[in-house]
């Protein structure tokens, strides 16, 4: 059966590369970010000759017209099979030095913008038999890391709602996977806020050297197919999700030492 999609932050990344990477299979897409251009060129990169592929631009962080998007999303599909929560922002900030505007802001985008597009979507695929609602998360949404408090913490937190949601509807064919990405090569980083709330445009060597996005796609499309309820994406830094379940103290003793870029 043809697959319907729904990916937010596709405008490029990890969710760009998700786009392509499903529209392979011809699966029906709905693309959404902020930045309407840039996901009608993705857009483009992902229609076929038998797939659908809509644009729904929304901002995570306003999500006063999230029922009049779906409205028009479900004017254009009958269901939604899959939802991607890839949307995000991320944080280059000491905990001393962030004010609480920021931290508020993240939670905003990566938390609060993301479980209210959920909740709306939910009732749908309830509607319509089930399916896979999938969570973004982070290798530091297992542990702390320098400079990252606050977006930690959102990663943290959509753990605990996720999971709970999958609990909740394991008999309605509801099936969540949270994500785990260590270093991917993207631009992440560079719309990552600093102590003043504003975007750093630095890219972290370690992202510039990480994985590339399309092979992270693969991953998270593999594991959503096989219904895993969680999968670690990355380098040698998943090692350090095992040091801190398996060998806290050393995950102590490394990771005050490790280059947070």
């Amino acid at each position: 059966m043809q697959k319907t999609v729904w990916i937010t932050g596709a405008s490029s990344g990890i969710g760009e590369a998700l786009a392509l990477e499903y529209a392979k299979s011809n699966a029906n897409l709905i693309l959404s970010s902020r930045k309407k251009e840039a996901l009608e060129v993705v857009a483009k990169k992902c229609q076929t000759s038998s797939n659908k592929v809509f644009v729904a631009p929304l901002d995570l962080a306003d999500s006063s017209n999230f029922e009049t998007i779906i409205s028009k999303v479900r004017s254009q599909f009958d269901r939604v099979d899959i939802l991607i929560n890839n949307g995000g922002i991320s944080q280059r900030s000491l905990v001393l030095e962030t004010p609480m505007e920021v931290d508020r802001r993240l939670f905003e985008i990566n938390y609060f913008g993301t479980i209210h597009l959920t909740k709306l979507i939910l009732p749908w695929m309830l509607e319509t038999g089930g399916g896979n609602i999938v969570a973004i998360s982070s290798i530091s949404g297992k542990f702390g890391f320098p400079l990252r408090a606050s977006y930690a913490a959102t990663k943290h937190a959509l753990f605990g709602f996720f999971e709970t949601l999958g609990l909740e509807h394991i008999k309605d064919n509801i099936r969540t996977t949270m994500v785990c990405p260590g270093r991917i090569k993207t631009n992440f980083s560079l719309s990552a806020l600093n102590s003043k709330g504003e975007t750093t445009n630095e890219m972290d060597p370690g992202l510039a050297n990480g994985m590339p996005a399309s092979i992270c796609a693969h991953r998270i499309v593999k594991a959503v197919r096989k219904n895993k309820r969680e999968v670690w994406i990355g380098g040698k830094e998943i090692l350090m999700v095992y040091f801190h379940k398996y060998l806290p103290w050393l995950f102590w003793k490394i990771a005050p030492n490790i280059d947070p870029k």
